[in-house]
């Protein structure tokens, strides 16, 4: 009397343990990077009102720095976004002829209407975060182009990193790796080959290390720290 499965069918269990076991890690692999800020934040680019304001020539060919626009970065939790009085200043009627734009027109609209322009935000962190306290990160001498990177090269700006909580915690435990002198923070293309020359070995001007010592004796990874 014939078998009734074939002697190769004593390998299926363990091949077939094999298969389920490849395919659970694929599954999970996947999950991991596509279900992650990594994934769906990274990249993201609003459509701002009309014209969008660019950073490449504000920032970039103007050299303006960042807190002559988001005053309260130095004071509080929040970067703010400027009034429109702010950028009337500069493109009020009769300044800057030669910028008549559809995107000028829109700040003098505003203006003259007493309106906000609706900008809209890039970079949203979830509510149970509460507010990313930007002071303290500035004060600590973190640049922003740690966070937001080379704002100064974007015409629109989008977001480069996925300020998860792994993300974040990666930088507690590291923080040399970011900090600057404080007086440099808003520095975006000095910044930028600093870290470079930092990564790569080149000795670099000391960052203080009062803050640096502190942050590797006890760098804040205690839920309190953020979830406050």
């Amino acid at each position: 009397m014939s078998a009734l499965f074939p002697k190769w069918f004593n390998a299926f269990p363990t091949l077939a343990a094999v298969g389920a076991g490849g395919t659970l890690m694929a599954a999970i692999a996947g999950f991991w990077y596509y279900a992650t800020p990594a994934f769906w934040a990274v990249g993201y680019q609003p459509i701002q009102p009309v014209e969008a304001f660019s950073h490449q020539i504000h920032a970039g060919r103007l050299g303006m720095d960042c807190r002559y626009c988001h005053t309260k970065v130095e004071v509080s939790a929040e970067a703010n976004i400027p009034n429109v009085a702010t950028c009337y200043g500069c493109h009020a009627e009769k300044r800057l002829a030669a910028w008549q734009t559809q995107r000028v027109s829109l700040v003098r609209q505003a203006y003259a209407t007493n309106e906000s322009i609706e900008w809209r935000r890039v970079n949203k962190l979830p509510d149970y975060v509460r507010n990313f306290p930007h002071h303290a990160h500035i004060a600590a001498g973190v640049s922003c182009y740690s966070c937001h990177g080379q704002i100064t090269a974007m015409p629109v700006v989008h977001q480069v990193a996925p300020l998860s909580m792994s993300w974040c915690l990666d930088c507690h435990r590291n923080p040399e790796s970011s900090l600057v002198p404080k007086d440099r923070v808003t520095q975006l293309v000095w910044v930028e080959q600093f870290l470079t020359n930092r990564a790569n070995g080149t000795p670099a001007q000391p960052t203080p290390g009062d803050v640096v010592h502190s942050l590797e004796r006890q760098p804040p990874q205690g839920c309190g720290a953020c979830h406050y």
